[in-house]
């Protein structure tokens, strides 16, 4: 393309990238993502089949983790087609709108995500520090508006980004860096001025991520307190043992969260298929692990598998 600027309704395809320096391993990395595809789109169906057929389950706690559920199955979803292209048939080329659409749905997901584990930690909250005021404050009515309120937030902060991008103009090789379109991969192509682009980014991340995480935090603050005040050492297990499932989402989807970023900003001299597997986990383990861990700490999603997949009772 040289030096000379393009508009992007112009803009010839973008290139996606598999694993630089690993092409000769690329089957093996598709075998290994789609396991992973497999394991995260049944295991949170299962999820959800099971909190709809399991009338103890109708309660707000497994209503948050079915919109986590939902969530995760969007997430897999919205990077299926450009890795399955990519990985297995070889065809590199989106073009720009495909990649504005996937770019948003991203994004979008990994925002709510962040806004469903807040609300999942404030759950948690009113169940330990506040139980006789649980059924009155979690009402349906109010983890739907809860819900609700997590996807209009994640939608207004995403829809700006393919609008900011598509005003600039672009004249470097459009080659990305994964599989699949991300704003951090994209923003380095344009050779127009992108100040705005980078202070938007940075609002909402801080906004969203920093906020959610701080306060999410803060209810594990909270939440201790409450527990130490627990005369007896098994009483104080046993309570937080309800936050286990929650705390490992929360690792799950934050410390790979963290990692990108890191090696985005210190590991510049790293192989780029670094930062394109430390990628893939931030993308591919949380909608993998989450079903898994949920279905091994809740005995009643736990019995209700065993009972599907093994048609006994456990």
């Amino acid at each position: 393309m040289g030096s000379n600027p393009h508009n992007s309704s112009e803009l010839p395809p973008f290139t996606l990238t598999g694993l630089p320096g690993l092409e000769t391993s690329q089957h093996w990395m598709f075998l290994l993502l789609g396991t992973l595809y497999v394991v995260s789109i049944v295991g949170n169906a299962l999820i959800l089949f099971i909190i709809k057929k399991e009338q103890s389950l109708h309660q707000p706690m497994y209503y948050f983790l079915s919109l986590l559920s939902i969530n995760d199955l969007g997430v897999s979803f919205s990077t299926l087609p450009t890795v399955l292209a990519t990985f297995c048939l070889h065809l590199r080329k989106i073009s720009f709108d495909c990649c504005m659409v996937q770019m948003f749905f991203i994004h979008f997901f990994s925002f709510v995500e962040s806004g469903i584990l807040l609300i999942m930690s404030f759950d948690r909250y009113v169940a330990i520090c506040n139980p006789l005021r649980y059924a009155t404050v979690l009402t349906d009515t109010q983890v739907a508006r809860m819900g609700i309120s997590v996807v209009i937030r994640s939608f207004c902060m995403v829809f700006p980004l393919p609008l900011l991008l598509k005003r600039l103009p672009f004249c470097k090789a459009n080659v990305l860096s994964h599989s699949y379109c991300l704003h951090p991969d994209l923003i380095r192509l344009p050779c127009g001025n992108i100040t705005v682009n980078n202070i938007f980014g940075l609002f909402i991340v801080i906004s969203t991520f920093g906020l959610d995480s701080a306060l999410i935090l803060l209810s594990y603050i909270l939440i201790l307190r409450s527990v130490l005040a627990i005369a007896s050492w098994e009483e104080r297990l046993k309570t937080l043992n309800t936050c286990v499932s929650h705390m490992c989402a929360v690792f799950i989807f934050y410390v790979p969260m963290v990692g990108v970023s890191m090696a985005a900003r210190y590991g510049r001299h790293a192989p780029q298929y670094v930062h394109t597997l430390m990628s893939l986990i931030y993308l591919f383990v949380p909608p993998m692990l989450n079903p898994v861990i949920y279905s091994i700490k809740t005995k009643e999603i736990r019995r209700r598998l065993c009972k599907i997949l093994l048609g006994t009772k456990f």
